[in-house]
């Protein structure tokens, strides 16, 4: 029995969840008039928001599926796509140990979003040649919208881009504004151009490279005029803010064996060529969450009746400050660095333990929620409850904190620093009272001398001021506590990095003062961590 769609009644028969719609019917109609393209091919994709379209199918509310382009890994559409007949098997992983599977059917075609190869170039410039198509939207993560490295300087491969014109360019932002071109020379047809990207204020970061590229071509004289003034017209092309959130983690070998169990054949993950872990099924947190700027000139999906929550920039902006500031990011990055030097190897696991769990508990009801932003469609102290009691202690998210330790560097400012400002503008309340946020920061400080709790040297994960930060800490030993001569002095008034110099809001030196408490010596984490925490 495989994931077929000749074999969905088997599928049906092991109490999967198989579509109750026609599903070559909508394959046909998707063909035909598309309405929805979606770049990135990968799991948050599958598992969300082809389930979202899944719902509208199944509701009858729709009658047309979703095309999946594939813009960076071409192997997940021929190994995971067309031989599973566009089908993924989404299994949901409640936090009581309980599984669902179901048949997410509703991609209807695979597309590699390849312009140099003449099929596929041919397949999505006639998709974007037909007035029908509504919007096309993203899952590329916040690295395939970059035209320029951290310096601003041009990537060699977008320059080329730039060179050579709309014809058959590499880069993500480079292929989605030659097809918009094309839809310009076909009608100048309305389109919305929606990333749905775990980052924030996502819809600009795609509008800022398309307008780029599209200034680049026109001063080589590739577009004309009215191709810029076309992507620049919001009547024409919309480039929606969106906010996400759902975990959707790397294929579980348990999950597998589950499968297995059932009779499900050829479920066995694989990893590409382009190094993406990648199975037929997606296993998947049940809670989630998309926040749409509703703004689509050709019309959009009825995918409010899936749980979309449609609403204003502002409301967007504020429901992703929200998550980002407080009732979410920042507590991972806490239970991040302390797990890494507590020996932890799971969040859910962080969960489990006493302080740490105290520590998340009190930076986000205790210290964030008297400056949360509501964003009043969703309820901040619902959504924290959640995470807090749902989401993280969930076993079966087998989310590392090493690597949510990535690039803590680049993180901490909106984390942490946004409270501490919203701390320091209120006249009721003094970043000077904040003991938990500090307690963080310092954690994060003893986090990058890479040595653990029980004194033994771990590794630290990928951060691009890992070094930098590194050679500032230099001359500290754990377990001397005489070592420290102020070296942190240089990094906590980075404004930068914090988003505030925390010396000038009066957090500095408590910040130091934890950090001397934390490398006091073996167990000295755990014991500065039950001192502050119980």
């Amino acid at each position: 029995m495989e994931l077929k769609l000749n074999q969905l009644k088997d599928l049906a028969s092991k109490g999967i969840k198989t579509p109750s719609f026609d599903v070559e019917g909508m394959i046909e109609k998707t063909k035909k008039d598309p309405t929805w393209v979606h770049f990135g091919a990968g799991n948050i994709f599958r598992g969300f928001i082809a389930n979202l379209q899944n719902t509208l199918l199944e509701k009858g509310l729709s009658d047309k599926g979703i095309i999946a382009a594939e813009t960076f890994d071409f192997d997940i559409i021929d190994k995971i796509y067309t031989p599973y007949d566009n089908l993924t098997l989404l299994v949901s992983l409640n936090a009581d140990g309980s599984t669902k599977n179901s048949v997410v059917a509703s991609i209807a075609e695979g597309v590699k979003g390849n312009l140099s190869d003449e099929m596929s170039a041919a397949r999505l410039r006639e998709i974007f040649e037909n007035p029908s198509l509504q919007m096309i939207s993203f899952t590329i993560t916040e690295k395939g919208y970059a035209l320029t490295n951290a310096s601003g300087e041009v990537f060699p491969f977008v320059a080329k881009d730039f060179e050579n014109g709309p014809k058959s360019p590499s880069h993500a932002m480079s292929v989605v504004t030659s097809l918009l071109y094309t839809r310009y020379q076909k009608g100048q047809y309305p389109l919305a151009v929606v990333s749905m990207d775990n980052c924030s204020h996502n819809g600009e970061k795609v509008e800022l490279a398309v307008k780029r590229i599209a200034k680049e071509w026109l001063d080589r004289g590739y577009v004309d005029a009215g191709f810029v003034a076309y992507v620049a017209d919001e009547s024409k092309i919309s480039f929606p803010w969106s906010m996400i959130d759902k975990i959707t983690p790397r294929p579980s070998e348990e999950v597998k064996k589950n499968l297995d169990e059932l009779g499900v054949e050829n479920m066995a993950p694989i990893v590409t060529s382009k190094n993406t872990f990648i199975a037929p099924y997606v296993n998947a947190e049940v809670p989630e969450y998309l926040v749409v700027e509703d703004k689509f000139p050709n019309g959009r999906p009825a995918l409010e009746e899936a749980g979309v929550y449609f609403t204003d920039r502002d409301t967007v902006n504020n429901t992703e400050t929200m998550k980002v500031t407080t009732c979410l990011n920042p507590l991972h990055t806490a239970l991040a660095v302390y797990g890494c030097v507590l020996g932890f190897d799971s969040i859910y696991k962080e969960m489990n333990d006493p302080q740490l769990k105290a520590l998340v508990e009190k930076i986000g009801y205790v210290e964030g929620m008297p400056v949360v932003v509501d964003p009043k469609i969703i309820k901040p102290e619902s959504f924290i409850k959640e995470v807090i009691e749902e989401r993280l202690p969930n076993p079966f998210i087998p989310d590392m904190p090493q690597r949510i330790a990535t690039d803590t560097s680049q993180k901490v400012a909106i984390r942490f620093g946004e409270t501490i400002k919203s701390y320091a503008k209120r006249e009721d309340l003094s970043p000077k009272d904040l003991t938990f946020i500090p307690l963080a920061l310092a954690g994060w400080m003893r986090y990058l001398l890479g040595v653990n709790d029980k004194m033994e040297a771990f590794e630290l994960s990928s951060d691009p001021m890992l070094s930098e930060l590194q050679g500032k800490l230099a001359g500290i030993k754990v377990g001397d506590v005489d070592s420290y001569k102020g070296q942190l002095k240089n990094i906590l008034s980075n404004a930068v990095i914090f988003g505030v110099d925390l010396y000038e809001v009066g957090l500095g030196d408590k910040v130091e003062g934890m950090f001397l408490e934390l490398i006091a010596g073996k167990d000295a984490v755990r014991n500065t961590l039950v001192k502050y925490l119980g």
